[in-house]
C-alpha cells in the first residue's frame, strides 16, 4: 500500500471516528459538508465585506447562529473556517469556556491569537505575519497611516511598538533581536514594560515621540484585536475571522458576568462604529433555546441593564447599553440552523455510507437509524447510521435498533464558571469601573 493510500485509509477512519463521536473534525466536515446554505450565504456576506484593503462595509461585522444540541453548530463553524481560509482569512476557534469567558477580552484574544490558523502555518500566525511585514508595500503604508491616526482610536502604545519593530529589524542595533520578540509578544497579549519600551523608542531616534497614559487590560484586549487584524492585512492575509462556540454557556454566569457577556456579544455583532474598515468579523454559535430560558426566564433582558446602571459608576451605564443591544441581538437578530429535510438526509446517508466503505474495505448495508422525525438532530442521525454499520460489520447477523434522546440545556449559574477577572498588568486598579478589577497595577 502506498503511503498516499494510507493517508488517505488514515484520514477516512479518522473521519468515521470524529462523526461517531460527534467531533466536527475537519476531514468529517470534508465529508459532509454544511447543509446550511442560508448560513454560508451570509458568512460569504460578511467575508465580502472585508475583502478589500481599506475599504468600508456596512454594519453589522457579525453572525449569531442559533441551533438546538446536536443540530450542528459547531460542525457548521468548522466549515466556515474552510471558507474563511480558503478565501485567504486566518481563522480562530475559540469555545466559551472557564478558561475563555465571553466577557473577559483579555482571555478572549489570547485563546484567539493563540489558537490563529492559516492554510500556512498551525502556529505562530501572529509572529510569522509580523516577520513577514515589508515596509515597501501599499498594505504596510495602509497599516501604518490607520495605526498613527488619532481616528483609529488606538492607544500610542501601537504606533510607537510598529515603529520600533520597522526599524529595528535587520540586528542593526545589539539587542534588537530580543526588543522585537518583546514587541510581537506584546501585539500577541503579553504586557510590555514601558521603560522597556521608551529604551526602544530612543535607540531608534524617537525618545517623547509619543505620550502613554494608562488603559485598561479589557480596553487595550478590544484593540489588539483590531490591530492584529490590521497587521494581518498588511502581511497578505484578507482579514481575520473568529468564530466563537458554545456562547450558550453565558447563560450560567453570575448576573454581573452575564451582562458584560451581552455588551460583548454585541460589540463583536455590530463592530466597532469607529473603524467600519477592520478586516476583522466574527461568528458567534449558541443554543436556540437560551432566549426563552434566559433572557425570558431569567428575567435578564428586564433585570441586567437596570442592575449594571444601579452601580452608578463610571462605565456601567456604557456596559448596560451594549447589554440591551446584546440581548436584543439574541431576541431578533439569530440566524437559526435549518433542520435537514429528506434531500439533505438522503445526500448525507449516502456520502457516509461510501465513507464507511472505503475507510473499512467493505460493503455496508442499508440500515434504517432513526425514524425521520422534525426534531430528530442531525447528529443523532449520523451516529445511529455508522453505530449500526459498525455494529454489523463486527455480526453481519445482528440487526440493530436505534433510539435517541435529547439533552436539556443547562442554564444553573455557576459562579466558578465566570473565569475570573482576567485582569493583567496592564488593568487599571479602579474596581469602580466595569473595565477595571481590584488591587491590580496599571502599565505604563
Amino acid at each position: 500500500m502506498t503511503a498516499t493510500m494510507t493517508d488517505d485509509l488514515v484520514a477516512r477512519r479518522r473521519a468515521v471516528e470524529a462523526l461517531r463521536s460527534g467531533v466536527p473534525s475537519w476531514d468529517a466536515v470534508a465529508v459532509l459538508g454544511s447543509g446550511q446554505p442560508a448560513a454560508e450565504d451570509r458568512f460569504s456576506t460578511l467575508l465580502e465585506g472585508m475583502s478589500e484593503p481599506g475599504g468600508h462595509r456596512a454594519q453589522p461585522s457579525g453572525l449569531l447562529l442559533g441551533g438546538g444540541f446536536g443540530a450542528g453548530k459547531s460542525h457548521l463553524l468548522t466549515h466556515l473556517s474552510h471558507l474563511a481560509m480558503s478565501s485567504g482569512f486566518v481563522v480562530s476557534t475559540v469555545v466559551i469556556s472557564k478558561e475563555t469567558p465571553l466577557h473577559d477580552p483579555v482571555k478572549t484574544f489570547r485563546a484567539a491569537i493563540g489558537g490563529a490558523l492559516d492554510p500556512v502555518r498551525a502556529h505562530g500566525v501572529l509572529a510569522g505575519s509580523a516577520g513577514s511585514l515589508d515596509p515597501d508595500t501599499q498594505r504596510y503604508a495602509e497599516l501604518s497611516r490607520w495605526v498613527n491616526s488619532p481616528a483609529s482610536g488606538l492607544d500610542e502604545r501601537f504606533a510607537a511598538t510598529l515603529l520600533c519593530h520597522e526599524r529595528l529589524r535587520g540586528g542593526q542595533v545589539p539587542g534588537s533581536d530580543e526588543t522585537i520578540d518583546a514587541l510581537v509578544r506584546f501585539w500577541g497579549g503579553e504586557p510590555l514594560r514601558m521603560a522597556d519600551l521608551r529604551r526602544a523608542l530612543k535607540s531608534v531616534g524617537a525618545a517623547g515621540l509619543y505620550s502613554f497614559t494608562s488603559i485598561t487590560a479589557r480596553e487595550l484586549a478590544r484593540q489588539r484585536f483590531r490591530f492584529a487584524a490590521r497587521l494581518l492585512r498588511a502581511a497578505g492575509h484578507a482579514g481575520w475571522v473568529i468564530l466563537f462556540d458554545e456562547v450558550e454557556l453565558i447563560g450560567r454566569y453570575s448576573v454581573l458576568q452575564r451582562g458584560r457577556s451581552y455588551a460583548e456579544l454585541a460589540r463583536w455583532l455590530d463592530g466597532e462604529a469607529a473603524d467600519p474598515g477592520a478586516p476583522l468579523a466574527a461568528v458567534l454559535a449558541m443554543t436556540d433555546d437560551f432566549e426563552a430560558a434566559v433572557l425570558t426566564g431569567k428575567d435578564d433582558a428586564a433585570q441586567i441593564p437596570a442592575k449594571l446602571r444601579a452601580k452608578q459608576a463610571s462605565g456601567w451605564d456604557e456596559t448596560a447599553a451594549f447589554a440591551e443591544a446584546g440581548m436584543r441581538h439574541i431576541e431578533h437578530d439569530m440566524l437559526l440552523l435549518e433542520p435537514p429535510d429528506a434531500e439533505e438526509l438522503d445526500r448525507a446517508y449516502a456520502a457516509l455510507k461510501q465513507l464507511h466503505a472505503d475507510a473499512f474495505g467493505w460493503s455496508p448495508p442499508d440500515v434504517d437509524g432513526l425514524e425521520r422525525l422534525g426534531a430528530t438532530r442531525m447528529r443523532q442521525y449520523v451516529r445511529a447510521w455508522i453505530n449500526e454499520w459498525d455494529l454489523i460489520r463486527l455480526d453481519p447477523e445482528f440487526r440493530p435498533e436505534s433510539v435517541a434522546a435529547d439533552v436539556a440545556s443547562d442554564y444553573r449559574e455557576d459562579d466558578t464558571l465566570d473565569g475570573g477577572s482576567g485582569a493583567g498588568p496592564e488593568r487599571l486598579s479602579d474596581s469602580r469601573s466595569p473595565d477595571a478589577a481590584p488591587d491590580e497595577p496599571q502599565a505604563g
